[in-house]
């Protein structure tokens, strides 16, 4: 549900999102304010997602704490379970709550009106039939001094989004319809931290490789296991033809091409290759392997291993999570490793590399490009306030117009983008040593991030 924050005296929309390290422009549009963006005391704004720890300083206390936020210390107490006396402790990392996980009904109020004030909509129209579904027993008969909770909407659109779930005794492979909000859940085997799904091109397929580096063929109209192909090394990376008739990838001896209609393999040795994929004209293929020197290096060769010649002349060492972009004239890649990591895109027609912005600590991972091949969602780690947040970043082919759009409480998440290239879906809710339990998405045309997903564990994602 959404949270509400009650306007005080003094404040601002951008002294409010500083205070949580919202983005200003998600502030403004998931309260749909416009110019000159006045707020005034008593005025209830839906908050997106922020940094919302703090860490205790000597001389703190809740009350200090709650008039630096402007927050009730109520609001505090509950979500850190303080017990009286209310005494906290320095460096201690509390909660922060911007608000309240309800709104209250104001004279004048309808439900279609709070709708479309907190983009309860679905392609562009509001829908207060929602609220009324989060609300049990509430009608239309809304009455001022009401509380009520405003729920997420779908975010719309086509194509489904698959999540490896685990519900704390098996495992699912969930599918999510983005126009509806409805979900189908598949049991799976060999789930875990490693796993990854991969979407067919026309949606009727997924691969999917398990925790164990198995690898599997899944019916997403029927919900049913096809076959099970093989087992490589986790986590394993697998590439769809753009026919959607074969799956490439690497054991690490071999690249193999496996026919899913006909189910039969063919092999080509190629040791040390890995994230192989294919071009789009699915006659050629990219792939990552190190040369002589033991410097990793960016081939490309015929499907059959014929023509191989290398494209890249890098002398920065290792080059990880490469992706080829779905037009095929950009290689994106990490360089060098986990605790630096930065992206960078190399243009094939004119070897020119350039350097991503990335997140002020320089740890950039899990990049992925738009389907329209214009745009790079990836996740930014930043430690604030005594724990690990990720920036949820979009930047240009080239590295121009880098942005954060949304900010997810998680050290780092995949990130997938929707079929059209408008939206993009991330991982949230991480707790300390827990794993995410939310799943969020934002559509860059109107940053509003939307809580679609929500209590199971989840290891990973695909639009």
């Amino acid at each position: 549900m959404q949270i509400f924050y009650t306007v005080r005296a003094g404040d601002t929309l951008s002294n409010i999102a500083l205070r949580w390290s919202i983005p200003l422009r998600s502030l403004v549009e998931a309260n749909n304010a416009a110019a000159p963006y006045l707020i005034f005391p008593g005025q209830q704004l839906s908050m997106p997602p922020g940094i919302s720890t703090y860490v205790v300083r000597l001389g703190d206390s809740i009350y200090s704490i709650s008039q630096t936020y402007r927050v009730p210390m109520n609001i505090i107490i509950e979500a850190n379970s303080i017990d009286q006396p209310y005494v906290i402790i320095p460096g201690t990392v509390l909660t922060v709550p911007p608000g309240v996980p309800y709104y209250t009904v104001k004279p004048g109020d309808t439900l279609y009106n709070i709708a479309a004030r907190y983009n309860v909509t679905l392609n562009g129209r509001p829908r207060p039939d929602f609220i009324l579904e989060a609300n049990y027993g509430l009608t239309s008969g809304i009455i001022p001094g009401m509380n009520i909770a405003v729920p997420y909407p779908p975010p719309g659109g086509t194509g489904r989004l698959a999540a490896v779930i685990f519900d704390d005794l098996h495992y699912y492979l969930q599918l999510y319809d983005p126009g509806t909000g409805e979900t189908v859940s598949i049991p799976i085997d060999e789930a875990g931290r490693s796993s990854t799904v991969f979407w067919s091109p026309d949606g009727s397929k997924i691969a999917y490789a398990g925790n164990t580096g198995i690898i599997y063929i899944i019916d997403a109209i029927n919900g049913r296991t096809l076959s099970r192909i093989d087992q490589i090394q986790p986590p394993a990376f697998l590439s769809w033809s753009h026919d959607g008739k074969k799956l490439v990838y690497s054991t690490g001896r071999l690249i193999r091409i496996y026919d899913v209609s006909e189910s039969t393999f063919k092999t080509v040795s190629r040791p040390g290759a890995s994230y192989v994929q294919w071009f789009p004209n699915d006659l050629e293929l990219l792939f990552e392997a190190k040369d002589t020197s033991g410097i990793s290096q960016l081939y490309r060769s015929n499907t059959d291993g014929s023509s191989e010649r290398r494209i890249t002349n890098n002398q920065n060492g290792a080059m990880n999570e490469v992706r080829l972009s779905p037009n095929g004239r950009f290689v994106l890649f990490t360089s060098p490793g986990v605790s630096i990591s930065e992206i960078y895109t190399i243009e094939l027609v004119t070897g020119n590399v350039f350097k991503i912005p990335g997140g002020p600590e320089g740890k950039n991972y899990y990049p992925a490009w738009s389907p329209d091949s214009s745009s790079i969602a990836y996740s930014s780690t930043h430690f604030a306030n005594g724990r690990y947040y990720s920036f949820i970043r979009m930047s240009g082919a080239r590295g121009e117009g880098d942005t954060t759009l949304a900010i997810s409480s998680c050290y780092a998440t995949p990130v997938t983008w929707s079929p059209d290239s408008s939206k993009i879906a991330y991982l949230s809710g991480c707790r300390q040593d827990y794993l995410p339990v939310e799943v969020w998405s934002i559509d860059y045309r109107k940053a509003v991030p939307l809580n679609i997903l929500f209590g199971y564990t989840f290891y990973n994602i695909d639009w």
